[in-house]
């Protein structure tokens, strides 16, 4: 099956992580490999790729396109929150760029058959790693209904997660939920009507989300990484970050402006005592969003927002 993805920001990613003939760098988002290739086209020759993805599907993906460049290019099945053990292992000592695209696929959502879209009748997986212990469906039918209406209304910041979760817990009484289209239309039915005919999008689209994260350990991971990144970067190396929701970039956005302050001492000290001088530059100082031209023919971009910076 072909894994059919646009990749989002194309230009500004490139312009972010501004990569060199020579160099070493990671994507630890493969998908379908767009930004991959862009990367792979201008640090060779002599430059090392490292390309790693949870999604058994996105390697084999990379495995094509990717073969004519042999051993410039390593291919791992891993979680992007373990680029600092897989480095180790490959006894890389450091990179000189990390691209992370916290984003779906259009495959996951369109191809995988694994329960992403409430637009398709699948199963409620969600998984991104098929490895993973927990399913979607899982959660939706074992979670306590407080522990569910908390994980909707955190995860998916969705203002009627109380009645979508009483909702829940009373159909799986009749029987278990199980797939896709079930789900949504229980979540539909549970949320006032006025609400459902004002909101721009699917009613359940938040609450899928959640569910997601949740399966997936999303923002956990992120926040590994995000305590990780610093140290596996050459001097001059570069980070640029993709994520598509508020949660996701206030994390990214938090642990970046930390490391770029210097000193942290209240402001009534005649001189710094803190001795704390700035680990990283901005290279963004606010989220950058995709350009009109690029949601009008990439839909999915739409919700893109990117940050970078540099190690000093």
């Amino acid at each position: 099956m072909d894994f059919k993805h646009i990749s989002a920001m194309p230009r500004e990613v490139m312009t972010a992580l501004d990569p060199k003939p020579g160099a070493t760098f990671v994507d630890g988002t493969l998908g379908g490999g767009g930004h991959s290739a862009l990367i792979i086209d201008r640090i060779m020759p002599g430059g090392r790729f490292i390309g790693v993805d949870q999604d058994i599907d996105a390697i084999a993906n990379a495995r094509k396109r990717f073969a004519d460049h042999g051993d410039s290019v390593t291919l791992v099945h891993d979680n992007f929150e373990n680029i600092a053990a897989i480095l180790q292992e490959l006894g890389v000592g450091g990179v000189d760029g990390i691209l992370v695209d916290i984003g779906l696929s259009q495959h996951q959502l369109e191809g995988s058959g694994r329960g992403f879209s409430f637009m398709r009748d699948e199963p409620l997986d969600m998984r991104m790693d098929d490895r993973g212990d927990t399913t979607a469906e899982d959660l939706v039918n074992t979670l306590p209904e407080k522990e569910l209406a908390d994980l909707i209304f955190k995860y998916g910041e969705e203002r009627f997660s109380r009645g979508i979760a009483r909702a829940i817990v009373k159909k799986r009484q009749e029987s278990p939920i199980t797939t896709t289209a079930e789900l949504a239309d229980i979540i539909r039915y549970a949320m006032p009507a006025k609400a459902v005919a004002k909101q721009k999008i699917h009613p359940a689209t938040r609450s899928f989300q959640a569910i997601r994260i949740a399966v997936n350990r999303e923002l956990d991971r992120l926040e590994r990484f995000m305590d990780d990144f610093l140290e596996l970067l050459n001097p001059g190396g570069r980070l640029c970050v993709l994520s598509f929701h508020s949660l996701e970039d206030r994390i990214v956005k938090q642990k970046m402006k930390g490391l770029a302050t210097g000193c942290i001492c209240p402001k009534s000290f005649p001189i710094c005592t803190c001795g704390n001088e700035p680990k990283v530059k901005l290279l963004t100082r606010k989220a950058v969003r995709p350009a009109d031209d690029e949601v009008a023919e990439n839909p999915m971009a739409r919700s893109t927002r990117l940050r970078a910076c540099e190690k000093l």
